[in-house]
This record gives structure tokens, sequence and C-alpha cells, in this order.
């Protein structure tokens, strides 16, 4: 890992940096990060025994207010320490006597009650502690605790408590399962050592804690955590549950506060490292070239009449009314077999007709343990069940800011944070009842690519006692809730509520919650009936809320910014009004388009419906849709500032289609280049004839789809330069007919591991992970990683295939195969019986998602973003080919849409606004979590593989997306005065195909030998010479008339580009192998 910083500054107080160091061998994360709680002051949650109320501690002095709401413990003090840290191995001695779990809820409600709790506080040491109780009256007690994970407990530094409490009988034991956490060899020696001090219980201000900072150097693929300690103080609050006769109706502006000091927590953990499951461990570049020994044998071209190319002219022009239109209705072809068995289950998923997203934003809640968050933007949204500073079993709302992120140590090339990360696990506010604890079950229903609704359902009862609709973009975290007792509790603290009155006619309650990291949460209750008793909620302990029993009706939250004194009225006049869903239409006509997406509301009608843009759809917002901006925004994980819209649709306007791009070299303001200089025409024909005799059924019946699919797009993308710009047919044909052949064998389902309709999931998988049990095997396509990767470079090759030979698709299931393909990952409809809506790409983003069915900590992600490109550029030329004119009108507003997000989330010019300015020059993102950034790879660090990964393949789109300012400035920062000739294998053939962008010369000069540095060790084996050539000579490396300028290039493009919103302008507007969680 790299040396991790936090930027936690506050006004008063130097923060802290908490790194908790797991066992090397933990899943998905070996080092994870801790965020100091209260906002960087230092303060921190104390362990405490909690095994029932205390009433009398030996040694504790212990206040009880029997009447009222809390029990607070104070005195209590411990010091632990990592004793040593040598050979690789932190030492951590065992417990002392005393157990310290993390958390215990003890509820007894006869004469005795056993409670047993197993909680682990140190990675790999387990906590057991039992408490017996004899009780008259029924209380629920709960401790909350934690412990500076970064330290091992020492049997001699762990303050002993001899608990004798009146009534009990308390009885505590550890376990150590694993006494050490390992960590290279070459680790340095340190010694740690945090202590932690109650708070007396009378309210003052948190004393400003002293803080030592050591640092623990790892040397670990060259990379170092910091490690610090803290001294702090805290205090421990025990909260109970009350009936509704104590419940209190307060007047408007009436506020309640918290008797006892706040307990805070905005302690989060970072995923420094990428979680595993699928990820590869090879360079994604297929390298084996295999060459026949006799000559190729040229076909004649007399006995071929009828191969003859569609009539593929520049055109300038679409109309498509409706570019959702239904690619196909029936089954996948019958050689694609279909079974029921995927080894991943639907987790507590309900029965619905529409096919299930793998790839959609809210999968993490029917993967793994359910628990991991789900990111609408910009909130984040996790099931807390059980644990967490609240203990809720509700559902937690986050949202974190700026200075909240952690970030990697500075790149040695530009200085820019190698990563950067929002803390999660922080409950800002978590929405619960009563009703819900151990047992609780979470449920999903009505689950489309950009919405779920979410059940949690008590222990044994038949029907949910709150339910959440989660929509991407949504103003509010609304709960809806059916006749339960609820709950609002937050993890961070409560220092106040105060009730704001009644809104819309006496229909919708409002509360301000103050919090103690100095934000304020509104809370708007909106009951069903109209005999409410108003004003039911009371603040019960500096941790939750409670309503009263027996509520019908739905409860939202949103966060004020600060500094926006216009936030509250917006909320206000949105509160009560909620989308369930979205859907999404669109239409082309000439060369511009536009799409939809049009919010179901449910709730108050009358009220306003409040959705958060991002910033690329800001910057295409219709005048209409514009309009509805208003100067609340609040900072998004990893897309900067979402700003709230008032609109029940969105219209997004795209201007500038690439119409006319078609196979050949295409640049704005120039369109589709065919045309090249004599030269370069005969160079193209012979280095073409020397390539066509390597074998082509070798490199493309392989063991991976997507390795096959690189090597069909290669030959496809070779044998189209022969054919119409080095205008050598016999030559082209001759391919043609070898690739073909070679497709046939897969359209067959005759390759190595055949594909397979999955219909449980609803697609077309891989039958690898079947045969094998490794979920990795083809970079998990069988868990749906990378479909639009894999199955794009097999939909161009079939796009060139009929462009060159239209009578291949009427053979057989040629053309029923590739749709298949097509509807897999790209379905234009919601109500196919066979694959889900939009697989991959997503609409609200503005780009596609990778990770299949793998549960991350993170959110989905995806590493190439031009393989993204790539999938959009296929099915457009595919329904070019096919004459489906909403696919093809489709596939050019997925790129026009793509290229926007790009250039603000994933390419970053110098004047990029959106992401920090700490992180822009890296000039490309590296891998695009949706709660961190990492500028990486899943196969290494190399600056070749990660801004290369962006790269590939070098296609007609290329220019569109990767606009030549950015090449350029990414050209300088990493590969500029001789840089680039220090890198070789592939990689470096693929960044002098990308300098085409802007120096076609130069890269055609290098394809050409002319400046003698080629080699063929320079190609990967998913390249051509062939396709290089051609595309640098269209570019300007060899062009048929005046050679291009790079100072004409960039100009031609800054008066085609449309420029993007200035930030003040904005501002002014609205106030075998493995890889998972993916490329």
């Amino acid at each position: 890992m790299a040396r991790l910083r936090a930027s936690l500054r506050t006004p008063q107080v130097v923060p802290a940096l908490v790194i908790l160091l797991q066992a090397q061998q933990a899943l998905a994360h070996p080092f994870v990060y801790r965020r100091d709680p209260n906002n960087g002051t230092g303060a921190r949650q104390l362990l405490a025994p909690q095994n029932a109320v205390p009433q009398s501690i030996e040694g504790l002095e212990t206040t009880s207010w029997p009447s009222t709401t809390c029990t607070t413990i104070t005195g209590w003090h411990t010091t632990y320490t990592i004793s040593q840290i040598q050979d690789g191995q932190v030492q951590a001695p065992g417990f002392g006597p005393t157990s310290l779990p993390d958390k215990s809820v003890v509820t007894t409600s006869t004469s005795e009650a056993l409670v047993t709790t197993e909680t682990t506080i140190i990675e790999g040491v387990t906590v057991t502690s039992t408490a017996t109780r004899e009780v008259t009256s029924t209380i629920s007690s709960t401790i909350e605790a934690d412990t500076d994970s970064t330290s091992a407990l020492s049997s001699t530094s762990t303050a002993v408590l001899a608990a004798q409490v009146s009534n009990s009988t308390l009885s505590s034991s550890s376990t150590n399962e694993s006494s050490s956490t390992s960590l290279p060899s070459s680790t340095n020696f340190t010694t740690i050592t945090s202590s932690t001090t109650p708070a007396s219980v009378e309210a003052s201000p948190t004393p400003t804690p002293s803080t030592s900072t050591t640092l623990l150097d790892v040397t670990e693929a060259s990379t170092t955590v910091a490690v610090s300690t803290i001294s702090s103080t805290t205090t421990i609050v025990v909260s109970t549950s009350v009936p509704d006769i104590s419940l209190t109706s307060l007047t408007t502006s009436a506020i309640q506060t918290a008797t006892v000091p706040v307990l805070t927590n905005t302690t989060g953990i970072i995923q420094t490292s990428l979680e595993a499951g699928g990820n590869p461990t090879t360079v994604p570049l297929p390298t084996s070239v295999v060459n026949v020994t006799s000559s190729l044998s040229l076909v004649d071209t007399s006995t071929l009449s009828n191969v003859v190319p569609t009539n593929t002219a520049n055109i300038t022009s679409i109309t498509a009314s409706d570019i959702f239109r239904a690619i196909a209705t029936s089954a996948p072809p019958p050689q694609i077999t279909s079974r029921g068995d995927h080894p991943v289950a639907q987790k507590g998923i309900q029965p619905q007709s529409e096919r299930i997203g793998t790839n959609s934003f809210h999968a993490n809640l029917f993967l793994a343990d359910q628990a991991y968050p789900v990111y609408t933007f910009p909130y984040s949204v996790s099931w807390s069940n059980g644990t967490g500073q609240t203990g809720s079993y509700g559902m937690a709302v986050s949202h974190t800011e700026r200075n909240q992120l952690a970030f990697g140590a500075d790149e040695p090339n530009t200085g820019a944070w190698k990563f950067y990360a929002n803390p999660i696990g922080i409950q800002s506010v978590v929405l619960s009842a009563t009703q819900l604890g151990q047992g609780t079950k979470l449920t999903t229903d009505s689950l489309t690519s950009f919405s779920v609704n979410v059940n949690l359902t008590p222990g044994g009862a038949s029907s949910p006692a709150v339910s959440f609709p989660l929509v991407q973009g949504m103003g509010f975290m609304t709960g809806s809730y059916h006749g339960s007792t609820p709950t609002v509790s937050s993890g961070i603290g409560i220092n106040s509520i105060t009730y704001g009155g009644a809104l819309a006619g006496n229909a919708v309650y409002k509360y301000r919650m103050a919090l103690a990291n100095g934000f304020t949460w509104l809370i708007y209750v909106i009951p069903e009936t109209t005999n409410y008793n108003v004003n039911s909620f009371t603040l019960l302990s500096a941790n939750t809320v409670q309503g009263p029993s027996g509520f019908n009706g739905y409860i939202q939250v949103a966060k004020i910014p600060g500094g926006n004194s216009d936030a509250e009225s917006i909320y206000d006049s949105a509160a009560g009004a909620y989308p369930f869903s979205t859907s999404v239409s669109g239409a082309v006509e000439g060369s511009g388009g536009s799409y939809s997406l049009t919010f179901n509301k449910t709730g108050m009608q009358t009220q306003d419906l409040l959705m958060f843009a991002l910033p690329h759809h800001v910057e295409s917002f219709a005048q209409s849709t514009a309009n509805g901006l208003t100067s609340l925004q609040l900072i998004t994980t990893t897309k900067g500032f979402g700003i709230a819209v008032r609109a029940d649709s969105w219209t997004l306007v795209e201007d500038d289609l690439p119409i006319g791009m078609s196979f050949a070299p295409w640049r704005a303001g120039q369109g589709s280049i065919a045309s090249v200089s004599s030269a370069a025409t005969a160079l193209i024909n012979q280095v073409g004839a020397a390539e066509l005799n390597q074998n082509i059924t070798l490199q493309t019946d392989l063991d991976s789809m997507y390795y096959s699919g690189k090597g069909f797009a290669k030959f496809a993308a070779l044998i189209y330069a022969l054919h119409d710009i080095g205008g050598d047919r016999t030559l082209a044909l001759t391919g043609l007919l070898e690739l073909e052949n070679a497709l046939a064998t897969f359209v067959n389902n005759q390759q190595p591991y055949p594909l397979v309709f999955d219909s449980k999931w609803g697609g077309v998988v891989s039958s690898a992970t079947f045969a094998t049990g490794d979920s990795g095997l083809d970079f998990g396509n069988t868990y749906y990683n990378d479909h639009h990767f894999h199955y794009g470079y097999f939909v161009y090759a079939a796009a060139v295939i009929g462009y060159l030979d239209p009578t291949w698709l009427t053979k057989g299931t040629n053309k029923a195969w590739i749709d298949t393909l097509v509807r897999d990952y790209a379905n234009p409809v919601t109500n196919d019986p066979d694959f889900p809506f939009s697989r991959n790409f997503d609409w609200f983003h503005g780009h596609s998602w990778a990770a299949g069915l793998f549960a991350s900590a993170d959110g989905k992600n995806q590493e190439s973003s031009s393989e993204d490109t790539m999938a959009s550029y296929a099915i457009k030329m595919w329904g070019k080919i096919t004459d489906d004119t909403a696919m093809e009108a489709r596939g050019n507003l997925m790129l026009s849409i793509q290229a926007r997000s790009l250039r603000n989330y994933y390419l970053y010019t110098n004047d990029n606004a959106v992401e920090p300015a700490q992180f822009i020059g890296n000039k490309a993102a590296g891998i695009l979590f949706e709660n961190k950034i990492d500028h990486t790879t899943y196969f290494g660090t190399n600056i070749e593989y990660i801004e290369g990964i962006h790269m590939i393949p070098l296609m007609p789109f290329s220019t569109f997306t990767r606009n030549a300012t950015f090449v350029q400035q990414e050209w300088d920062t990493y590969f500029s005065n001789g840089r680039v000739n220090s890198i070789t294998g592939g990689w470096r053939g693929l960044l002098i195909a990308n300098q085409a962008i802007i120096d076609p010369q130069a890269s055609y000069n290098f394809f050409s030998g002319s400046d003698g540095l080629y080699q063929d060790s320079f190609l990967d084996g998913g390249a051509s010479r062939t396709w290089y050539l051609a595309y640098s000579a269209g570019l300007g490396g060899a062009p048929a008339g005046t050679k291009v300028k790079r100072e004409d290039i960039l100009e031609v493009e800054q008066e085609t580009m449309e420029a993007p919103i200035e930030p003040k302008t904005l501002r002014r507007r609205v106030s075998g192998r493995r890889r998972s969680s993916t490329r």
C-alpha cells in the first residue's frame, strides 16, 4: 500500500490518522484505514464491559436514573500496546482476564436471562462474553465500545476489571485464535502505544486530545503505510427504549438536547487494496502470434462475385424516434444450451418479471452478507444488521465530505495522489424500527437498472416493518413504515433535535437533527392518517430518536451542506415526494440526439420532486431541465458535486453525434478517412499479406472469450484495412473467408468453453466456471464480469464481416448469435424475457460498470474506459450493417454520452474541475469505483499499464472519446522526450498508435520502420501492424493530400468540441486468469 494520508483538517485540531493493520491474507483488504472520530478531533470510543446493565461495578463510578433513558459509566481507563514488530510479525500477546467485546445488547424480561456475544475486536482475536442476570422488568441495554484496531492488547497493559454486579453474575473469556498479523519480513521495528480515558458525566466541551504519531514503514511493492496513535476522551452511553407514554410533544422550535456528553463516531474504513474475486494476474494483452509455414493461398475472387460490401457512404444524419426498440424477442440460438444452477444465489430477491441487472448499483444488496453499501449519489446506503456504532438493524445513510478523504502517497512522476477513497461504515443516520433486531431479514423487490425497493422484516414476521425505495440520484433517504415503531439513530452522535413545525398543509412534520460533527440533517415525518399525534418523536439518548408505535407513513432524511442558507427551504419544498423508479427514453434526429430520465414519483404529488444531478448531466441539460437547477449541492464520492434539481424528469441533449464514423480512421471535422498516400497503400498491403500468414484459428479458438474476441477484432480490422484502404480485394477476401470459418466455431458453440444461457440471472456466460469451479476464469465471465469488453470485440468483428460479405448475415444463426451477445450486454428493453435491460451501460452515470456478481465495499467499478466505448462503437456499427436504425442511433448516442462522462470522471485535462485537484495530474483514472478512484490496474502498476488500459483498442472512436487536448497532456506528462522508448512489449506499440491522435507523422514513421525503431515485439497479439499503419496514415501520417500538422489537429478539435461549463459559470447558474472487480 502507498503511504496513506488523510485530509481531515478542522479549524481547531490537527487530525490523526489511524491505520488498521489486518492479516496479510485477509480477504479484500490487507490494510484498512480507520478515520479519527469527531471529524479529526481525536475523540475515540472507549472499550467497556457491556454484558449487563451495570448497577455497581467495583472501581467504577456509575450513575443511574431509573426513570430516565440513560445510564453512563465513567472512571474506566484502559491502555493497550503493540509491544513489538519484528521478523515480519506483529506480536500480539494474549488478552488479560477481562473480555473486551465490541458491543453487546442484553434484553431481559424474566427472572433470569443468558446472553452470549462473540465479537472480533482485533483481526484474528475472538472475544466471547456471557452474562446472567435476574431482573423484574424488561430492559434493553446497549453499551457501545470501540478499540483502536491498530493495536493488539497486551496482558500487562490491559486494565483488569473485577466486575461485580448486584443480582448478576458476569463471566468473560477470550480466545486468541491468531496472535500475529503477517507483514513483510523487511518491516521496521517500532512500538505504538495508545490510551483512552472517559469524560465525566457532566456536559462539557470535549477536551482537545493530545496526539502523537509514529510511522510504520512497510516495505512491500514500494509502498508504505503510515500509522498514528491518539489519546482521547469520550463517554460511554447506555440507551434504553421507553414506552409511548413518556414521549413528549414539543412546540415549534423547541429543542431536545442530549442529557450526557455525546458519544461521537466518525470512524470509517478505507479499503486501500483491490478486492479479491476474479481479479486478473496477467496483462490483458494476448502475446502469442502463430504463423503458418506455407505461403498464403489466395482465393479466386471471380468465384466470390456475390461478396460485395454494403453501402457505407458517409452519412450525416439518422432519424430514430425511439432508440429503445427490441433487438429480438426469441430465445438464444439452440446451440447455446440453458442451465439454472448458477453458483451465485439470488439472496433475498423477491420474484419479479423483469430480469435483474447483475452489474447494477444495487447488487451488494443481494450478494455476500447484503451489508455492503450501495451508492445512490450523493448518498451511500447500507444495511446495519446489528453492526456499527448504533447497533441498529435498520438502513444507514451516509454522506462524506472531501476533507474526510484518505489518499495515497504522491505519484513520483506527477506529484498527484495515487488514489483517493471515502471512508465507509460511518452511520450518519439510520432509519429503523424497534421491531427490528436479531433475525431481521433483508429482501428486495422491483429491481431495475435505476432503482430497488428494500424491505426489512423482523425475524418470524411475514411482512416488513419498514421499506426503502432506493433510486439513483434521490434527494432524500425515504423509509416507508408499516405499523411499526420508528427510530432514527446516528453513529456520529446527536447533539440536539429541534421541532420545525408542520409543512405542506400540516401533512409533513419537520425536525432538525444536529449531529456531533457539526452538520445538521433534516427529518421529515409524513403520517398516513390525519389523527397523527403531532410531534411524537423524542430524543431518547445521544444516539437515538424514537417515534410512536403503530406508525404508518414515511420518514425522509437529508443532509444540509455547510454554508448554504437556501438548502433547508429547498428541501422543505420537496419533502413528502419521492421517486420509486426511473425510466429512460431517447431519440436521434439529424446529427443530434437526446434522452430523458423520467422519475416515477409517489408520495405528495403537490410537492416538487428533488433529485441530484451529476456534472455530466448538468452540462447537457436541455434548457427546460436547467430551469429546475437549485443552489443545493452535495459532494459525491467520486463524481464531484451533485446538484439538486426540481423536476419530475430530465431531458439531456447531445448535439454532435459521430454519425458519419464508420470502420475507417475518423477525426472530427474530417469524418472517416479511407484515402492515404500511394506509398502508404503499398506498405499496408505488403504488411497485410505477411500478417495474414498468421494462423487465425490458433489466435481465436481459445479458452477465453476475452482473448478470442480480441483475436477476431484484430483480424477484422486488418482485413478491413486491406479492402478499403489498401484496395487489395483479393488479399482481403482471402482473410475474410478464414475469419468466417474461425468465427463459425463460436457461432456453433464448439469453442473450448462453450457459452451457456444462465436461466437464473438471465444471460449468456462462459461455461468455464461451471466446468472448473473457478469463479475467476476468463476475467470472471461466468459471474458477469466484463461482458461488454468480451462481447464487444465479437460484435465489431461480425460487423466487419457483415459489411464485406452481406450474405454471411443470412446464413444459419450468424446474426442471431451476435444479436444474443448484444442483448446480453446492451439490451435496450426492460421486458425481454431472457436478458436484463442494459447490463453494463449505466444511463445515469454515463458509462458502464464492469464488475458483476462480486460484492464490493467500494461499489461497482470499471477499469478500461476505452473497451467500454469499444462496446458502444460495436453496436453502432452492427446496427448500421444490419439496418437496425434504433441500434445504430443508440450506439451513436451512447458514444457521445461516454465521451462527456469520460472527460469528467476518467480522462483528466488540466482544467478538470470535477475530481480533486490533487488527483487530476494522474491524467487517467486507473480504476474508477463508485466510492474511490485508484490510479493502478488489476495486473500491475507500470504507468504504461495504467494509462494504456484506457487506450486499448485504438479504433475510429478513439479520437472522439480521447480528445487531442487530453492525449497531448497525457503524452507530455509520461511519454514525451524519448521516454516512450524505454517501454517494451506490446504496450510500446499501443502507446505509439495512440500518439497518432496528436502526432500522426511520428506514429506512422514508427510503424513504417522509417525511424528505425519498430520491432515486431512491440505488437501485442491483439493488434496488427497493418491496422496501425492504416490508422496513423489516415489520421495524417501519410495522407493522400496535404500533411496534417499537430497544431492544426488541436485547433480543429477546439472548434468542433463543445466547451465544458466553467466552474464559475456553473456556480452562477446554480448558486484462467483472474479479473473480477474489474477492468
